[in-house]
């Protein structure tokens, strides 16, 4: 269970960041900010690399269990940096033909969510925030 509590103490910090980041973009407190996908850091990246280096540190960097998390954690990172971010510019397209085809239709049809996956960027900070709570997390936990 120490290695759940590890990845979701980094889950709540990336958390965290969103909403002080929005806070610092905006100067608005916007709780949406907590649990909407994508932003600054990934908390999905955090949450699996917090879990994966936890792993390493208590079972070994060479046995088994560390081996299946990282590769899960590879696999989370690829999709929220590649897949999901995809998906989320061609939402961006999909919802200018919406609004195109709302104004000259005089229909309603609803926008689709756009903020669906993490730039290269966000990723990176979800790692070392991952990284970071992990190893802390190991020795306090």
């Amino acid at each position: 269970m120490k290695i759940v509590l590890v990845a979701g103490i980094a889950w709540l910090i990336a958390q965290l960041l969103k909403l002080l980041l929005t806070w610092i973009h905006t100067k608005k407190i916007n709780l949406y900010a907590m649990f909407a996908s994508g932003g600054m850091p990934s908390s999905h990246t955090s949450f699996v690399i917090a879990m994966t280096t936890k792993m390493g540190l208590q079972e070994g960097f060479s046995s088994p269990f560390f081996a299946l998390a990282l590769c899960f954690s590879l696999i989370v990172m690829y999709d929220a940096a590649g897949v999901r971010h995809a998906v989320g510019l061609q939402a961006q397209m999909l919802n200018v033909l919406i609004d195109e085809y709302n104004d000259e239709n005089k229909v309603d049809i609803e926008r689709v969510k756009e903020i669906l996956g993490h730039t290269p960027t966000q990723v990176l900070a979800g790692i070392f925030l991952g990284i970071l709570v992990g190893v802390v997390g190991h020795q306090i936990i």
